[in-house]
Protein backbone atom coordinates (compact mmCIF):
# COMPACT_ATOMS: atom_id res chain seq x y z
CA UNK A 1 0.00 0.00 0.00
CA UNK A 2 1.32 3.42 -0.96
CA UNK A 3 0.95 6.20 1.57
CA UNK A 4 2.01 9.15 -0.57
CA UNK A 5 1.60 8.31 -4.29
CA UNK A 6 2.51 10.74 -7.05
CA UNK A 7 -0.53 12.68 -8.18
CA UNK A 8 -1.08 13.96 -11.71
CA UNK A 9 -4.14 15.72 -13.10
CA UNK A 10 -5.52 12.49 -14.54
CA UNK A 11 -3.60 9.75 -12.71
CA UNK A 12 -2.32 8.70 -9.32
CA UNK A 13 0.61 6.33 -8.99
CA UNK A 14 4.01 5.43 -10.36
CA UNK A 15 5.32 3.76 -13.52
CA UNK A 16 8.91 2.66 -12.89
CA UNK A 17 10.88 1.48 -15.93
CA UNK A 18 14.45 0.31 -16.38
CA UNK A 19 16.12 2.43 -19.08
CA UNK A 20 19.43 1.74 -20.80
CA UNK A 21 21.18 4.05 -23.28
CA UNK A 22 24.14 2.90 -25.36
CA UNK A 23 26.89 5.13 -26.77
CA UNK A 24 27.06 5.26 -30.56
CA UNK A 25 29.71 3.05 -32.19
CA UNK A 26 30.17 1.30 -28.80
CA UNK A 27 33.00 3.67 -27.85
CA UNK A 28 34.08 2.97 -24.28
CA UNK A 29 34.02 6.62 -23.22
CA UNK A 30 32.75 5.96 -19.70
CA UNK A 31 36.08 4.43 -18.73
CA UNK A 32 37.20 8.07 -18.68
CA UNK A 33 36.28 9.59 -15.30
CA UNK A 34 35.81 13.11 -16.69
CA UNK A 35 33.38 11.95 -19.40
CA UNK A 36 31.47 9.72 -16.99
CA UNK A 37 31.25 12.38 -14.29
CA UNK A 38 30.09 15.03 -16.77
CA UNK A 39 27.48 12.67 -18.21
CA UNK A 40 26.21 11.85 -14.72
CA UNK A 41 25.87 15.54 -13.87
CA UNK A 42 24.10 16.22 -17.17
CA UNK A 43 21.64 13.37 -16.64
CA UNK A 44 20.81 14.64 -13.17
CA UNK A 45 20.27 18.11 -14.62
CA UNK A 46 18.07 16.70 -17.41
CA UNK A 47 16.01 14.66 -14.95
CA UNK A 48 15.39 17.78 -12.91
CA UNK A 49 14.66 19.89 -16.01
CA UNK A 50 12.07 17.43 -17.35
CA UNK A 51 10.72 16.55 -13.89
CA UNK A 52 11.50 12.84 -14.17
CA UNK A 53 12.11 10.84 -11.00
CA UNK A 54 15.09 8.47 -10.84
CA UNK A 55 14.91 5.60 -8.31
CA UNK A 56 17.42 6.18 -5.48
CA UNK A 57 19.08 8.86 -7.67
CA UNK A 58 21.25 6.02 -8.99
CA UNK A 59 22.69 5.88 -12.50
CA UNK A 60 24.95 2.91 -13.25
CA UNK A 61 27.60 3.20 -15.98
CA UNK A 62 29.44 0.48 -17.82
CA UNK A 63 32.12 1.10 -20.47
CA UNK A 64 29.73 2.09 -23.25
CA UNK A 65 26.23 2.29 -21.77
CA UNK A 66 24.27 3.28 -18.69
CA UNK A 67 21.26 2.06 -16.72
CA UNK A 68 18.74 3.89 -14.56
CA UNK A 69 15.25 3.25 -13.24
CA UNK A 70 12.84 6.09 -13.97
CA UNK A 71 9.25 6.95 -13.15
CA UNK A 72 7.88 8.01 -16.52
CA UNK A 73 4.70 9.53 -15.12
CA UNK A 74 2.41 10.54 -17.98
CA UNK A 75 5.14 10.50 -20.65
CA UNK A 76 5.82 7.75 -23.18
CA UNK A 77 9.01 5.69 -23.34
CA UNK A 78 10.17 7.28 -26.62
CA UNK A 79 9.47 10.76 -25.27
CA UNK A 80 11.61 10.11 -22.17
CA UNK A 81 14.47 8.72 -24.30
CA UNK A 82 14.30 11.65 -26.73
CA UNK A 83 14.28 14.28 -23.98
CA UNK A 84 17.12 12.78 -21.95
CA UNK A 85 19.40 11.71 -24.79
CA UNK A 86 18.90 15.01 -26.64
CA UNK A 87 19.58 17.18 -23.60
CA UNK A 88 22.63 15.21 -22.46
CA UNK A 89 24.11 14.72 -25.95
CA UNK A 90 23.92 18.42 -26.85
CA UNK A 91 25.45 19.63 -23.60
CA UNK A 92 28.06 16.83 -23.53
CA UNK A 93 29.52 17.91 -26.88
CA UNK A 94 29.57 21.53 -25.69
CA UNK A 95 31.78 20.39 -22.81
CA UNK A 96 33.94 18.07 -24.93
CA UNK A 97 34.09 19.47 -28.49
CA UNK A 98 37.21 17.39 -29.23
CA UNK A 99 34.98 14.33 -29.50
CA UNK A 100 33.14 15.86 -32.48
CA UNK A 101 36.30 16.54 -34.53
CA UNK A 102 36.65 14.76 -37.89
CA UNK A 103 37.87 11.19 -37.72
CA UNK A 104 41.27 12.07 -39.21
CA UNK A 105 41.78 14.55 -36.35
CA UNK A 106 41.06 11.97 -33.66
CA UNK A 107 37.37 12.60 -33.05
CA UNK A 108 35.24 9.66 -32.00
CA UNK A 109 31.80 10.99 -32.98
CA UNK A 110 32.52 12.78 -36.25
CA UNK A 111 29.35 14.11 -37.85
CA UNK A 112 27.20 12.10 -35.45
CA UNK A 113 25.42 12.14 -32.12
CA UNK A 114 26.52 10.68 -28.80
CA UNK A 115 23.84 8.02 -28.42
CA UNK A 116 22.86 4.97 -30.40
CA UNK A 117 19.38 5.74 -31.80
CA UNK A 118 17.95 2.64 -30.13
CA UNK A 119 17.20 2.56 -26.43
CA UNK A 120 16.05 -0.16 -24.06
CA UNK A 121 13.29 0.16 -21.53
CA UNK A 122 11.34 -2.46 -19.64
CA UNK A 123 9.16 -2.78 -16.62
CA UNK A 124 11.15 -4.58 -13.93
CA UNK A 125 9.57 -7.73 -12.51
CA UNK A 126 11.37 -7.17 -9.23
CA UNK A 127 12.16 -3.50 -8.56
CA UNK A 128 14.65 -4.23 -5.77
CA UNK A 129 16.57 -6.65 -8.00
CA UNK A 130 16.68 -4.05 -10.79
CA UNK A 131 17.94 -1.36 -8.41
CA UNK A 132 20.70 -3.69 -7.22
CA UNK A 133 21.62 -4.41 -10.86
CA UNK A 134 21.98 -0.69 -11.60
CA UNK A 135 24.11 -0.19 -8.49
CA UNK A 136 26.39 -3.09 -9.42
CA UNK A 137 27.34 -1.70 -12.83
CA UNK A 138 31.06 -1.19 -13.40
CA UNK A 139 30.74 2.48 -12.46
CA UNK A 140 27.77 3.11 -10.18
CA UNK A 141 27.23 6.81 -9.52
CA UNK A 142 27.51 6.38 -5.74
CA UNK A 143 30.46 4.01 -6.09
CA UNK A 144 32.42 6.68 -8.02
CA UNK A 145 31.78 9.21 -5.28
CA UNK A 146 33.01 6.75 -2.66
CA UNK A 147 36.22 6.08 -4.64
CA UNK A 148 37.16 9.74 -4.79
CA UNK A 149 39.92 10.51 -2.35
CA UNK A 150 40.90 13.80 -0.84
CA UNK A 151 44.28 15.36 -1.51
CA UNK A 152 45.16 14.95 2.17
CA UNK A 153 44.97 11.15 1.81
CA UNK A 154 48.08 11.18 -0.43
CA UNK A 155 50.35 12.87 2.12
Amino acid sequence: MKFNPVRYSSQVGEAWLDFSFKVKYCHKIFDNFAYRNACLALFRKALKHYDIRCKDDEIGFDNDHLHMILDIGLKSRPQIAKELKGFVGRKFFMLFPELKKPKNEGGLFWDSGLWNPASYSSQPHNLKHSIDYVKKQKYGSRRDQAKQRRLSSFT
